[in-house]
């Protein structure tokens, strides 16, 4: 189980990643993961990045089945 120290350090090691590549690297829960990366957000220490789809074929992702599916979320340190 990965502390908030430990997935902030991680962050700065890696630059950027996203909750799940977190918590396969940290063998942590990714809801254990969710809730850290939130907390650090909330205390200005994280930054969330939303990435475009740009591999959206319909461009309509609104009303994807998967619902968003194709919408990658970044972390990174502030």
């Amino acid at each position: 189980m990965a502390s908030l120290i430990e997935v902030r350090d991680m962050l700065a090691l890696q630059g950027r990643m996203e909750a799940k590549q977190l918590s396969h690297a940290l063998n942590t829960p990714q809801p254990m993961i969710d809730a850290m990366l939130l907390r650090l957000e909330a205390m200005g220490k994280a930054l969330r990045i939303q990435e475009d789809a740009d591999g959206c074929l319909s461009g309509s992702c609104k009303s994807c089945p998967e619902g968003k599916a194709c919408l990658r979320e970044w972390w990174m340190l502030a």
